[in-house]
């Protein structure tokens, strides 16, 4: 599993969601000591609002706003700010947020870290899997989106087509699919022509990377992601501004790569 999820722990701090409706009733179960503390800092049980509760030895509990059962609108990422609020350890939900598998998603990945260019320095957060959330499903989810922030994130000189080429690659690899790619000047003849006119003026010749897998038998769906690894708007005519964002151009293709990898790990395991 995820690195951000434990099957079983003990002891693992508790978290308390808590919102206008259950605030009076956790607030008693928590005791007059928690009780009187939570009067002195004048917490109140509104979405976003956080505080640790002081154990005796560090960190004895956490608690979060989230919105009423009765709201028109949930927020159901919103434990996913745990990961970055919480110190170093292993907690678990001492009651139930309003999706308990999207908040143990959203727990995971508020834990994401770019680690390509420095050392690993981050805290070790870890959540106890609710009963009833499937850690394995969750942990493919997370792969799946860890993989498209780290091509996403990392910058254009690094994170040029070859490089995503490579990327598709060691995917398949992954998951015994098949990968080819029709490069440069043979995008003409194989009817790319836009292909080949957005990026021929590159020095990285632009290509069509197909990735296939599974039953040939079986019917065909095609998932398609736009992967211009650097957006200059045609004659360099975009502000330096934008400029910065430009790296992201290629999210289309990070997203198809990480929903391909969800599909292939969770049939992998089905098997």
């Amino acid at each position: 599993m995820h690195s951000a999820f434990v099957a079983r722990a003990k002891p693992a701090v508790p978290i308390w969601f808590v919102s206008s409706a259950n605030w009076r009733q956790v607030r008693r179960s928590l005791g007059k000591r928690w009780e009187g503390y939570l009067d002195a800092v004048g917490f109140e049980p509104k979405p976003g609002r956080f505080l640790l509760l002081p154990g005796g030895k560090g960190v004895g509990g956490a608690v979060l706003g989230i919105e009423a059962p009765e709201a028109k609108f949930k927020d159901r990422f919103l434990p996913g700010i745990l990961a970055e609020l919480l110190p170093a350890g292993t907690y678990r939900f001492a009651n139930t947020p309003h999706d308990p598998r999207i908040a143990t998603l959203a727990f995971a990945l508020g834990c994401y870290r770019f680690r390509r260019y420095r050392a690993d320095k981050a805290k070790v957060v870890c959540l106890v899997t609710p009963d009833g959330v499937d850690g394995a499903e969750l942990t493919r989810i997370v792969e799946a989106v860890t993989l498209a922030r780290d091509l996403v994130n990392t910058p254009a000189n690094d994170m040029g087509p070859d490089e995503l080429e490579t990327a598709a690659r060691d995917l398949a690899k992954r998951h015994g699919a098949g990968v080819r790619t029709i490069e440069g000047e043979k995008l003409l003849g194989a009817n790319y022509p836009l292909i080949h006119a957005v990026g021929r003026a590159a020095a990285r010749a632009p290509r069509l990377i197909d990735v296939t897998w599974g039953d040939p038998a079986c019917p065909k769906v095609t998932v398609v992601g736009k992967g211009v690894c650097f957006d200059t708007g045609g004659l360099n005519i975009k502000p330096e501004t934008n400029m910065r964002l430009m790296k992201k151009d290629m999210g289309g293709a990070a997203t198809a790569l990480a929903l391909a990898h969800m599909l292939m790990a969770r049939a992998s395991r089905v098997k």
